[in-house]
């Protein structure tokens, strides 16, 4: 399950040191190293996107991914909030 995250954190610094970026195709993971390229899609629709990994969550439970809005807008997931993903690492 993914969600996605928009301006109500726009500027802050993320868990990397980066500074946070809704317009960026970006995400946070639990465990995958800062900097790992992740291919996301989404299971309802077969859209793909892949994200940079700069921040650690989501930590609501059963979340695997936390998108930022614009990876989000890319696979269709921003208008219906979370959706069920899968996650294929590309590089770390």
């Amino acid at each position: 399950m993914a969600s996605w995250f928009g301006d109500e954190i726009a500027g802050q610094r993320t868990a990397s040191g980066a500074t946070c970026d809704p317009d960026q195709l970006t995400a946070a993971h639990r465990n995958l190293p800062f900097g790992s390229k992740v291919l996301v899609t989404n299971l309802s629709n077969g859209k793909e996107v892949v994200v940079t990994i700069t921040d650690r969550g989501p930590y609501a439970r059963g979340r695997l991914i936390d998108l930022s809005r614009a990876a989000a807008e890319e696979i269709g997931l921003k208008s219906q909030g979370h959706g069920e993903v899968s996650l294929a690492l590309v590089s770390n």
